[in-house]
């Protein structure tokens, strides 16, 4: 039956999925999904399992894309924001000892980022430091580090921003010289290098995201990544409902001393499978996910080639345009797996952000802004505990006049031909009023 379901799907799937966009008349979107035939197979292949939670799939993700990552350990959960959520959990674990985050500890992070990032920080009762970022990097400012540390720091927690790495080696020695954690937002940035290593392996822990928008999907999905040993059995706990068992969905008695345990108060022999040790969730994937990162993995280099020869293609078209826009700047030993192109409006310029962006779109070209823009001025955050080294101008800056164009693998030359056109027209047009 598989074998007969996989034959119909090859001969029909161009005839039912068209991922054409033709420029000027169909949207251009900063991102998006890039599935073909052999997503479709494996989808519909684990589906014929009627496994559903995690499972062979799921096994196989992890271990793939913890190659991928240089790194020993993957834990697939259900988006990237969990992934955040159990890699920050995972710091406040009685294992750790006196290196645990406890409630009124401080985290140094940045407010020129994407909320879940920071919001497991806030929501476990400890306070969020929020300091500048550089305006042609959007990476946090590592001059700033020193004045962020206190006698209260136990951690960092920072985003490659759009794929762009910031710079790994004065914040990771930061950490170590301040026996700091560092927890890596890779989510922007699968793919992305510094100094030939994989972002995320500076880090004790890291995190990445399969949403539709990033470098692969399984439509929802995430990943936290380490290559610390207890550290991948304290969040593999917080994923997995609070347990002290580690057994595999479907799997009984791995320790072989299922009935033999004594922890806490509990009696003697206790179930293991119901013992638990964190105050955890429930975070895995489905299998039919996992499935689709399996062959999404396959692509992923690919996937990565095509978005940085897009901002590269881009770039060299926006240059003429330099006395209107601040265009990204790399880090000498930085090597960006480009999520999307940034773009800020100089001071100088007369150009409107807003005006821009309402005409860009109104051409049919899709625009974001950096995100939250300026966290701490987000309706969400202004009853929050939180402290803020020095002014945050660079952020504000971004908050008005920075946005982003798309670089995912769908877009081709003619697409940045035809939204290079469209501003020029605009830029002229407003030059003579």
């Amino acid at each position: 039956m598989r074998n007969e379901i996989k034959e119909i799907i090859d001969s029909k799937f161009d005839d039912f999925y068209n991922f054409k966009i033709e420029p000027g008349v169909d949207y251009i979107p900063v991102s998006g999904k890039c599935l073909d035939v052999e997503d479709l197979k494996n989808l519909i292949d684990a589906s014929l399992d009627m496994w559903l939670t995690a499972g062979r799939f799921a096994k196989q993700f992890e271990l793939e894309f913890a190659n991928f990552m240089e790194q020993k350990f993957c834990l697939a959960v259900n988006s990237g924001s969990s992934a955040n959520l159990i890699a920050f959990s995972t710091l406040t674990s009685p294992l750790l000892n006196e290196r645990k985050i406890n409630p009124g500890d401080e985290v140094i992070t940045v407010a020129a980022g994407f909320p879940t990032t920071v919001n497991p920080i806030i929501q476990f009762g400890a306070i969020p430091v929020f300091v500048d970022v550089d305006i042609n990097t959007y990476q946090i400012d590592v001059k700033l580090l020193d004045k962020a540390l206190s006698n209260k720091t136990k951690a960092v927690v920072i985003a490659h921003t759009l794929g762009n790495p910031f710079d790994l080696s004065t914040v990771s020695q930061f950490c170590k010289n301040n026996k700091l954690w560092l927890i890596e937002d890779c989510c922007d940035a699968v793919g992305a290098r510094y100094e030939n290593k994989s972002v995320g392996t500076f880090g004790d822990l890291a995190t990445a995201s399969f949403y539709p928008a990033h470098h692969i999907t399984m439509g929802e999905g995430g990943a936290v990544l380490t290559s610390h040993p207890l550290l991948k059995k304290i969040a593999e706990s917080f994923r997995d409902w609070g347990r002290d068992c580690w057994c595999e969905p479907g799997k009984d008695n791995t320790c072989k001393k299922r009935f033999n345990w004594q922890l806490g108060d509990l009696p003697k022999g206790y179930d293991h499978k119901y013992t638990y040790s964190h105050i955890g969730y429930n975070l895995k994937i489905s299998d039919m996910q996992a499935a689709v990162g399996v062959s999404q993995l396959a692509k992923l280099k690919m996937f990565i080639e095509m978005r940085n020869y897009n901002f590269s293609y881009l770039f060299d078209k926006l240059k003429a345009y330099e006395t209107h826009f601040i265009l990204p700047q790399i880090h000498k030993n930085a090597e960006p797996s480009w999520f999307g192109f940034p773009i800020t409006i100089r001071e100088s310029s007369f150009i409107n952000r807003n005006d821009l962006v309402r005409h860009l779109e109104e051409n049919k070209i899709g625009t974001r802004l950096l995100f939250a823009g300026n966290l701490v001025k987000q309706p969400a955050y202004n009853f929050t505990n939180k402290r803020i080294v020095g002014s945050l101008s660079n952020t504000d800056v971004i908050m008005q006049k920075t946005f982003w164009l798309g670089t995912f693998p769908r877009l081709k030359e003619e697409h940045f031909d035809y939204i290079v056109n469209v501003l020029q027209k605009y830029i002229n047009k407003r030059d003579h009023i």
